[in-house]
């Protein structure tokens, strides 16, 4: 069994092309190395499959869920749609064995850059299955692997808003509004990382990372009730 057919077979999916899915495993770091590479980085594929992973849970959402109200629908579909939990689905699936990296990133397995790689190839994955299969496939595929999860996110209640939850704190117990700054901007625009500190006045109480601004705020604000006790 070659490799991507072991790998077809965890998506449960046999791709009439074979280039996309290996495209979707392309990081840019790799061509830097292979110029001459076949097939391009997983870019544009991660575009198109972040906008089919919005839609198909959006639908279920609005479909399965119709008297909750949509400030609560916004925060699940966030908890299902991040970078952190898409991470967590490239382990299930085991995508890091797939991955096409340079060798210098390729020996960072423990830099958080790693995390937001795997959750981007999760999301060129979805665009490659619904290029090469078709929406329902891809819709297969993220309410068998993604949406799943949902149950255990509001047992947990970690779709709550972490910003909304600290602002309260902070308010209530020092009489201070929090705010952000952005510290960090790491990558080309279509990919970065912002590291964003949370202040209380002048004193920076933590930062947090993602990517983007609202991601990396949020990040903050829950490591912030973690380090103050909230």
């Amino acid at each position: 069994m070659s490799q991507f057919e072991k790998l077809e077979k965890k998506l449960e999916t046999n791709f009439k092309n074979t280039d996309l899915l290996k495209q979707a495993l392309v990081h840019r770091s790799y061509l830097n190395e292979h110029p001459d590479s076949p097939v391009g980085h997983n870019e544009r594929l991660e575009f198109l499959g972040d906008a089919v992973l919005e839609i198909v849970v959006t639908e279920y959402l609005y479909i399965n869920f119709p008297d909750t109200d949509e400030g609560s629908l916004t925060n699940w579909r966030a908890s299902l749609v991040n970078a952190k939990m898409l991470h967590v689905i490239a382990e299930e699936l085991q995508l890091e064995d797939y991955l096409y990296l340079s060798k210098g990133e390729a020996k960072d397995k423990n830099k958080k850059s790693r995390q937001y790689i795997l959750a981007n190839a999760v999301e060129a994955v979805i665009g490659a299955t619904y290029l090469d299969q078709g929406l329902e496939v891809a819709k297969k595929f993220i309410l068998k692997n993604i949406v799943s999860k949902l149950d255990e996110i509001l047992r947990s209640e970690s779709y709550l808003d972490p910003k909304s939850r600290f602002q309260e704190q902070a308010q209530e117990k020092k009489g201070i509004t929090p705010h952000y700054e952005i510290l960090t901007e790491e990558g080309p625009d279509h990919a970065k990382i912002f590291t964003v500190g949370l202040y209380l006045n002048d004193e920076l109480i933590t930062d947090g990372q993602g990517s983007s601004k609202q991601e990396a705020q949020v990040d903050a604000a829950a490591r912030g009730l973690i380090k103050m006790g909230w």
